[in-house]
C-alpha cells in the first residue's frame, strides 16, 4: 500500500512572531526562511521550509504536512480515503505556492487535526546553514522529525484505523506509564519511514492540540549546547537531559513561546521493519527528563554547607 512517506512539515499558529524568531533562530539553530508581516517560515535543511508559523491566537499546531512519494501515491490514498468515506479538498493554485509544493489536498483525522497531504515540497534556492550548529539537523529520508499530539479521548481504534489502514503508517511500539498517583499517560508511536515515530498520540493531561515537536540534530555536542543556550536565555524547560527508552533518543524538553515543547535531541533510533517487533513499554524515560523544579530542588539539597556555590 503507498501512502505517507513523511512528515514534511507543519504550520503553527503563534501570538509572538518575533519571539518565536529569537527561540528558534538564536537557540535552537533553525534557519528564517521568508518572512511577511503576518508569518515566517523557518528551515533545518535544504528543503524551502519545514516550519510554517503564522500570526494568530491559537498558539497550536494548525495543520500537519505530509509528503507522499508522487501524484500517483497521493491519487492513490485519495481514492481510499474517500473509499472510505473520509471528506478530501483539493487544495487551490494560491495554497500550493504558498507551501512551495506541486499539489496539496486538505483532510481531517478523526481527532480533528487538520492535514495537508502533498508532494514535491522545493528545496531553498541556497543551502542550508547554520552557525550554531557543529553538525546539521537529521532530516533526510526521516522527514521534519516527530510530533506528539494528544488523543482527547478518542479511541486508538479510531485513530490507527486513519492513520495505519488509511495513510499506511506503521505501529512502532506503546508505552504506558502510571506518571502520578491516578494520572496515566498511554502513547502510541508510528512510523511511515525508518525515523522511530513520525507521529504519535496520547492521552496526556495538557491543553495543546500538540505535547511537543522533536528536532534531531546529527552531533551529540549540538544538544549540550542547545541546552546551556536555553539554561542562560533563561528559556523555560519542560524536562531536563534524558533518554527514552523505545526511540533512545538523549534529548531535553524546552518551552516554546506558545507553551507547547521542542523536544531536542540526538540518536534517535531506525527501524527495520524486516525485524521490528511491536512491544508495549512501562516507562516513558530510561533515565533524566526530570522536572526543571524537582531538579533545582534536589541540587539545592545536594550542596555542601559553607562549600563553593
Amino acid at each position: 500500500m503507498t501512502g505517507v512517506t513523511e512528515l514534511a512539515y507543519v504550520v503553527y499558529e503563534v501570538s509572538d512572531l518575533a519571539e518565536w524568531e529569537r527561540f528558534a533562530v538564536s537557540l535552537l539553530g533553525m534557519r528564517p526562511g521568508e518572512k511577511s508581516a503576518d508569518g515566517l517560515t523557518l528551515r533545518t535543511d535544504d528543503r524551502a521550509h519545514r516550519w510554517i508559523l503564522a500570526e494568530g491566537p491559537a498558539d497550536d499546531l494548525a495543520r500537519s504536512g505530509y509528503e507522499l512519494e508522487s501524484a500517483e501515491a497521493l491519487d492513490s490514498l485519495v481514492a481510499r480515503l474517500r473509499g472510505a468515506g473520509v471528506d478530501t479538498v483539493d487544495g487551490d493554485a494560491e495554497l500550493a505556492a504558498a507551501r512551495q509544493v506541486d499539489r496539496i489536498v486538505l483532510v481531517t483525522d478523526p481527532l480533528g487535526n487538520e492535514l495537508e497531504l502533498v508532494t514535491g515540497l522545493a528545496d531553498a534556492p541556497t543551502p542550508f546553514h547554520s552557525e550554531l550548529l557543529l553538525g546539521g539537523f537529521v532530516t533526510g529520508s526521516g522527514g521534519a522529525g516527530h510530533q506528539v499530539l494528544v488523543a482527547n479521548d478518542v479511541p486508538r481504534e479510531t485513530y490507527l484505523a486513519f492513520y495505519r489502514d488509511l495513510l499506511g503508517f506503521k505501529l512502532s511500539d506503546v508505552i504506558v506509564e502510571e506518571v502520578e498517583p491516578g494520572v496515566v499517560a498511554d502513547l502510541a508511536f508510528l512510523h511511515c519511514n525508518p525515523r522511530h515515530h513520525t507521529v504519535a498520540f496520547g492521552e496526556l493531561p495538557h491543553p495543546k492540540r500538540t505535547h511537543h515537536f522533536m528536532l534531531e540534530v546529527a552531533d551529540i555536542r549540538d544538544v549540550g549546547l542547545a541546552y546551556d543556550r536555553c539554561l542562560d536565555a533563561r528559556q523555560p524547560l519542560e524536562m531536563t537531559l534524558g533518554m527514552h527508552p523505545n526511540d533512545h533518543m538523549f534529548s531535553f524538553y524546552v518551552r516554546t513561546p506558545s507553551g507547547f515543547s521542542v523536544e531536542y535531541g540526538w540518536g534517535g533510533l531506525l527501524i527495520d521493519d524486516a525485524t521490528w517487533e511491536v512491544r508495549t513499554l512501562d516507562q516513558l524515560h530510561w533515565w533524566g527528563h526530570r522536572a526543571p523544579e524537582a531538579l533545582a530542588e534536589r541540587l539545592r539539597a545536594a550542596v555542601v554547607p559553607g562549600g563553593e556555590r
